[in-house]
């Protein structure tokens, strides 16, 4: 994954990655690719989600 994605890049390419899954204008090949970057982005979310309420626990137990 990309050193510099941040997680509001990764949530604007989800919803570009929605978009063009919902026009049903792509391959099916195509298709299979952009639903397998979906997942590594929603996992890359995900994670970052759960950094982040890590951190805001321990500050808030300061």
């Amino acid at each position: 994954m990309d050193k510099e994605l941040t997680y509001e890049k990764a949530v604007e390419r989800l919803e570009e990655i929605l978009s063009l899954l919902e026009k049903n204008e792509i391959t099916l090949d195509e298709s299979i690719n952009l639903f397998d970057e979906g997942i590594k982005l929603t996992a890359f979310c995900s994670e970052k989600l759960e950094n982040a309420k890590q951190k805001i626990t321990e500050i808030s137990k300061d």
